[in-house]
């Protein structure tokens, strides 16, 4: 039996979708990027079009480390989306003072503890209706 996915559960990274293309451009190059304000110099995650601190829409990228700690976590047994095998680790990484939800891949969900060091690992997920890949940001246990 085959099932029609009536509903694209990733986003749409080109940029003819997206202003923020570059974030998954560079996530396919393994870098992990945010934007930082043109006009307060405020870093946000997850990366925006505009800054919530003075509302400009003026942005920059910049890279972030590649490797951080676990902040918290929960594993995933049932219910996942279609695509992704269980039990799946989802997890809280902090990030250079930034708190980024992501999969852990390739972790054993009982040995996952808290500030646990982490380094990138980005996930390539269902290719878009075109045919180009799609990543989504991971990260592994080091």
């Amino acid at each position: 039996m085959s099932y029609f996915r009536a509903i694209d559960p990733f986003p749409l990274e080109s940029a003819e979708h997206t202003k923020l293309h570059e974030f998954y451009a560079r996530l396919a190059g393994g870098r992990l990027a945010t934007t930082r304000c043109g006009g307060c110099g405020a870093t946000t995650w997850p990366p925006r079009g505009f800054c919530p601190e003075c509302a400009s829409d003026r942005f920059e990228w910049v890279d972030l480390p590649a490797e951080g700690t676990v902040h918290a976590f929960t594993v995933q047994d049932a219910g996942l989306p279609a695509g992704f095998d269980g039990p799946r680790v989802f997890a809280i990484v902090k990030v250079a003072g930034h708190r980024i939800f992501s999969i852990l891949t390739g972790a054993d969900p009982g040995a996952v503890r808290v500030g646990q060091r982490v380094a990138l690992a980005p996930l390539r997920v269902a290719d878009d209706p075109r045919g180009h890949p799609r990543w989504l940001p991971a990260f592994r246990v080091t």
